[in-house]
């Protein structure tokens, strides 16, 4: 290990360099996005998106590794509650909400070296938190960050080189969800979204409305939701830059007896028409599990591309 790093403490002034690190890393998984240092900054204090995880956070703090006067590591680190108010998932435990790091390049050989020190540290103060389960995730400031996407090789490796492992595709993962370890972010040009000219079905009608996940638009046959879709924009300015004309899919869903009839299709194409209404250029949706699977099927044949593969539920136990 190398001799002249130093972890300690995030202060005020390693903001840029941090902000740098960590849109580096927003940018190998999605185009021509990043974060803002208030924004990042934003993120250290509190995440108000996450309103009910984030209320059960008791402790909060920020690591970075600095060699040779540059910093080549950060971690967020996040303790949670021991109460009856926090999900058997999260009670008691602590996360590194996310890691990042420069990797090895030829002028600077040991960069991940000094992100090992820095990990190692991070388990060690988590261990002192005396919590009893470690989370790691990746879930940066910004649109479709989140776990450990592929694109990150060398944050996979410093988490499983400390001891995190996540579950394999058939196990549940730290909520009880089965095969929910790996998803799939895609994204799509509006303008590619297929725009279906009539109802698949006769009477079809749609009706809009204010859902869980953003605006809802559903199909209504005879009186009878047998479908919806919700979208939301990602209006996120000045915390995030480059998302302005961006929205989410939040829940696509048709009911089993009117699938591969053309209702799924056809309500993206109106989600579509909605958005371009307000000027939204691009689509980001979200697949869980095998890419084989009807779902991630039903994506890439409407226009939506992989931006990633990411694994989530990285967990470690800690000694008592």
């Amino acid at each position: 290990m190398p001799d002249d790093v130093v972890v300690r403490p995030f202060r005020r002034t390693d903001r840029d360099q941090v902000t740098e690190l960590v849109n580096a890393h927003v940018r190998a998984v999605v185009p021509n996005v990043s974060v803002s240092v208030s924004g990042l900054l934003s993120q250290l204090e509190r995440e108000p998106g996450e309103y009910i995880v984030d209320r059960w956070v008791t402790e909060r703090l920020t690591l970075v590794a600095e060699q040779r006067e540059r910093v080549v590591a950060a971690a967020h680190l996040l303790r949670y509650a021991d109460d009856d108010r926090v999900s058997a998932g999260y009670r008691g435990a602590g996360e590194i909400r996310w890691l990042v790091a420069w990797p090895d390049t030829p002028n600077w050989p040991d960069a991940i070296a000094a992100g090992r020190l820095l990990t190692a540290a991070c388990v060690a103060r988590l261990a002192r938190w005396e919590v009893r389960t470690c989370h790691a995730d990746g879930a940066l400031p910004a649109p479709g960050v989140y776990g450990v996407p592929e694109q990150w090789p060398h944050v996979r490796a410093l988490y499983r080189d400390a001891g995190f492992s996540a579950p394999a595709p058939d196990e549940p993962d730290a909520a009880g969800v089965v095969g929910g370890s790996v998803e799939t972010v895609w994204l799509a040009r509006v303008d590619d979204l297929p725009r279906p000219a009539a109802a698949p079905l006769p009477g079809l009608t749609e009706r809009r409305s204010l859902g869980a996940c953003g605006t809802r638009l559903e199909a209504v046959l005879d009186g009878v939701r047998v479908g919806y879709v919700e979208v939301e924009a990602r209006d996120e300015a000045p915390r995030t830059q480059g998302t302005r004309t961006w929205a989410d899919v939040g829940n696509l869903h048709v009911v089993p007896d009117h699938r591969r009839r053309g209702v799924g299709t056809w309500l993206l194409g109106r989600a579509a028409d909605w958005l371009d209404l307000g000027g939204v250029t691009r689509l980001l949706s979200y697949t869980s599990g095998d890419e084989q699977s009807p779902e991630a099927a039903f994506h890439a044949a409407r226009g939506f591309r992989i931006l990633t593969r990411t694994v989530r539920g990285w967990t470690l136990t800690v000694a008592p």
